[in-house]
Order: structure tokens, then C-alpha cells, then sequence
């Protein structure tokens, strides 16, 4: 039923790893007799990491349950598919003989067919799809009991079977009248005629007495009772019901980032990734650190003030590419097209934006992010808070080195309005819709699009 809350995760991914498990310890047991090294619990261990990546990877398999059966098998075949090219990158960094490998695939094939068997014995019953559909009215006609039916109508679910309406108020109906089963005051007999397993409030907060009237007829036939909330009208989608003290409380701008594992996955890649391309790139910043000193005088990084998360003001590490005391004009005047401030290898670092490279140092020291909106100057950013719809609510997330509105062109000047407004809404998009699979692909794009270059100087 589309009024009832989301689900946790774990319990479908607890599901899953148990075939998992269960295979891996079969398949050791006819192998070697329960004789498990220290090796076999490693590998055991190493599954079970790959298998929740993949699960992550493959985009929560379980943030939408009520899809039809085909569609979740689908995305089993691509978890699986994932996982079996995970394992053999994996081995063949591993000194294994033959034999592990039989092992392994033995074991990746056998999980999938016990996974595929459990899942349509168990997910259905965890996410409510009975053999018995449940028997719903809805109490109310208006606009919360039309998004009731038209959410019914999309999710596939057939746990719930939607029996009509209940007229509980003489406002405007948004129901077809044929689905109107009767008003309020006759919906006793109609429930004593029915058998009806649950009831749905539709009403707005302020019809208090017509809620009162449902739940005395609920209780008096012990019917379950669900009533739905209409903060989507205020909200939108980004929010989330929890507690403040001893009170339930609404997270209004709820964003995917604000979950502990989403964070904690974002954090860690970050981090690794930091490292790495550090590593990676030291060769690269001693000559250009030496081509920078030869050319002109002053130091090799340019460090300005840029705002982060949460509106925090933070040190930026660039190379310099302006000759020193020429950055910028009481830190107001953005770069221009051939702007004479640049200096010979400034062109060419900006060309290809070698010079945002020691920003994987904001990243180890945990002020950016790899991905995500890019930092503005002080200036800038009161200048497009006050003249930019919901500018602000970029600030959720940490800035980044690369972002979305980067990959697709908007990136360069903010003159014009439409630039202001294009880059923000790019922004905004990346901060309501990420997901680990979005920022491995906006790397990817922003390694090989072109688009990455336009504006560039």
C-alpha cells in the first residue's frame, strides 16, 4: 500500500546474504569436510563485502518492492552479473589455484538459484504480498484520497485490493462517483455488510471530528486503520517523519546524502579516491610547481575563501595562475576571457583544469567532496542567494572538485541570469538525486566529455 512507510533495507539484504552463507558453508563442507582455514573465512568474508557493494552498486534493488516480479528479476540477474565480474577482477590478483576457482563460481551460480527461490517464497510475504489481498475503503473523496487512488493504481501491488470511497465532507469530489461507496454517516452499515480489513483517512488536519467519526466506526468493528499524511503538499518528496525529543518532528529537505551508510559510502570513497590520485599525481604537481616559480614570482598555491557545507567559510587549494597580487579584485571580479591577469602556463592549466588538482587536499582534509557543487567565492554567493531561488540548499552537501552542472556545460562565468539559474538548478538536481552511481559517473564524464572544457580559461 503506497500510505505506508518505507521499509527498511536490512531485512531484504539479511534475506539475501543467508543463501549466500549457507551455499558457501555447503560447498566447503563437501569440498573439505567443515575444515574451514583462515583463508576459506577471508574469502567468506570478502563475498559478503563485494555482495553488499554490488547491492549498493545495483541501486538498492529493495527501494521499491512493489515493482512486478520480472522487473525484480531483472535486476537479481544484473546483481549477479556484477558480482561474477567483481570476482574474477579479483582473482586474478590472487595467487588461487584451479580448483578456488571452480569453488567460486560453484557457489555464485548455486546462491543465485537458492536467492531466486527465497526471494519469491520470502520478499513477497517481508513486503506484504499475500495470496489474500486486503480489502481497503478509503474516508474520503477530495485531493489526499485521489492521490491514494492514483498511487494504488501505479504500484503493482496486489496485497491491496481497493473496494470505493467514503464521502466525508460536501467539498469538492475528486473521485468518480461510481467509486463512492456512500457518505460518512451510513459507512457503519456498509462495514457491517462488507468485510473490509482496512480503512485509509484521507481528510485534511483540520477535519478533526469527521477523523474522530472514523476511527469510533473502526474501533467499534476492529477494523486496522491508516491515515495519511499530507505534507507532500508543503515538502514535497525530500522529507522524513522522525523524533525530537518525546514529539514525532518532520526532516524537511531530506537529502540522500543525510543517511549514515549513504554518508558513510561518500566519506570513505572520497578519502580513497583523494589518496590515490594524490599518489598518482605527485610527479605531475613537482614540475608544475617548479614551470609556476620559473615563470613568475609569488607562491605556487593560490588560496581563497570559498564557502562549504553548511555555509562555512573554508582555505581552497589551487595552482596559481595569475601573477601574485592579481587574483582577483577585492575578491569580486571573476575571470574573463583572455583576462591578462593569467599567466602563461595559468592558460594552460585552467584550459584543461589541471589547476583545481590540489583540491584532493580539501578532500583528505574533509572540506570537499570528489563530487558535488562547486564552491563559490563570499561574494558570489550572497549575490546569487539573493537574486537565486533556493540557492542555499546547495550547501546540504560538501562542494566538489568536479559536479553535475560542470559535465553538462554550465560551468565558467555567471553573468547572465540564465547562467546563475542553470548552474543552480544543476546543482540542486545533484543534491536531491545523488547516489554513489551518479558520482562514478560524473568522474567518468568529467574525464572524457568535452563538454567538461567548454568555458574553460
Amino acid at each position: 500500500m503506497p500510505v505506508q512507510k518505507q521499509k527498511s533495507e536490512i531485512p531484504y539484504l539479511a534475506v539475501d546474504l543467508l543463501p549466500l552463507i549457507f551455499v558457501f558453508i555447503t560447498v566447503f563442507y563437501c569440498y573439505r569436510d567443515f575444515s574451514f582455514s583462515k583463508r576459506d573465512w577471508i574469502a567468506l568474508s570478502v563475498s559478503i563485502i563485494l555482495w553488499c557493494l554490488v547491492e549498493y552498486l545495483v541501486k538498492h534493488r529493495y527501494a521499491s518492492l512493489t515493482v512486478k516480479r520480472q522487473k525484480r528479476f531483472s535486476s537479481h540477474l544484473k546483481t549477479y552479473i556484477s558480482l561474477i565480474i567483481l570476482e574474477f577482477v579479483v582473482l586474478l590478483y590472487l595467487p588461487v589455484p584451479v580448483m578456488f576457482w571452480k569453488q567460486v563460481i560453484t557457489i555464485t551460480f548455486a546462491i543465485f538459484a537458492l536467492d531466486i527461490l527465497i526471494n519469491f517464497l520470502l520478499i513477497d510475504r517481508l513486503n506484504g504480498e499475500t495470496a489474500t489481498p486486503k480489502c481497503v475503503i478509503v474516508a474520503g473523496t477530495g485531493n489526499k484520497a485521489k492521490i491514494v487512488e492514483d498511487q494504488v493504481a501505479t504500484s503493482h501491488n496486489p496485497g491491496y485490493q481497493l473496494k470505493g470511497f467514503i464521502t466525508c465532507n460536501q467539498d469538492a469530489c475528486m473521485i468518480e462517483s461510481k467509486k463512492v461507496l456512500g457518505d460518512l454517516d451510513n459507512i457503519d452499515v456498509y462495514l457491517q455488510a462488507n468485510a473490509i480489513d482496512e480503512i485509509v483517512i484521507a481528510l485534511p488536519d483540520h477535519e478533526k471530528i469527521n477523523i474522530q467519526k472514523v476511527l469510533s466506526v473502526a474501533d467499534y468493528h476492529g477494523i486496522r486503520v491508516k491515515y495519511v499524511l499530507d505534507y507532500h503538499e508543503l515538502f514535497g518528496n525530500h522529507y522524513r517523519i522522525t523524533r525530537f525529543g518525546q514529539v514525532d518532528a518532520v526532516n524537511i529537505r531530506e537529502t540522500p546524502c543525510d543517511g549514515k551508510f549513504a554518508g558513510f559510502i561518500k566519506n570513505c570513497f572520497d578519502k580513497v579516491f583523494a589518496v590515490a590520485a594524490l599518489a598518482f599525481l605527485l610527479p605531475l604537481f613537482l614540475v608544475i610547481a617548479i614551470l609556476i616559480k620559473l615563470e613568475s614570482r609569488g607562491p605556487v598555491f593560490y588560496c581563497p575563501i570559498r564557502i562549504g557545507k553548511g555555509g562555512k567559510p573554508f582555505k581552497l587549494f589551487k595552482f596559481r595562475s595569475m601573477r601574485q597580487n592579481d587574483d582577483s579584485a577585492a575578491g569580486t571580479q571573476s575571470t574573463q576571457l583572455n583576462d591578462p591577469r593569467i599567466t602563461r602556463i595559468g592558460k594552460i592549466l585552467r584550459k584543461y583544469s589541471i589547476d583545481e588538482l590540489p583540491q584532493f587536499i580539501n578532500v583528505l582534509l574533509g572540506t570537499m567532496s570528489v563530487v558535488g557543487p562547486r564552491p563559490h567565492r563570499r561574494y558570489l554567493n550572497l549575490q546569487l542567494q539573493q537574486n537565486v531561488y533556493h540557492y542555499m540548499l546547495r550547501h546540504y552537501v560538501k562542494p566538489g572538485i568536479t559536479g553535475w552542472a560542470q559535465i553538462n556545460g554550465w560551468r565558467g562565468p555567471t553573468d547572465t541570469e540564465e547562467q546563475k539559474r542553470q548552474r543552480t538548478l544543476h546543482d540542486l538536481w545533484y543534491v536531491e538525486n545523488w547516489s554513489f552511481r551518479l558520482d562514478i559517473r560524473i568522474i567518468f564524464l568529467t574525464i572524457f566529455s568535452s563538454k567538461v572544457r567548454k568555458n574553460a580559461y
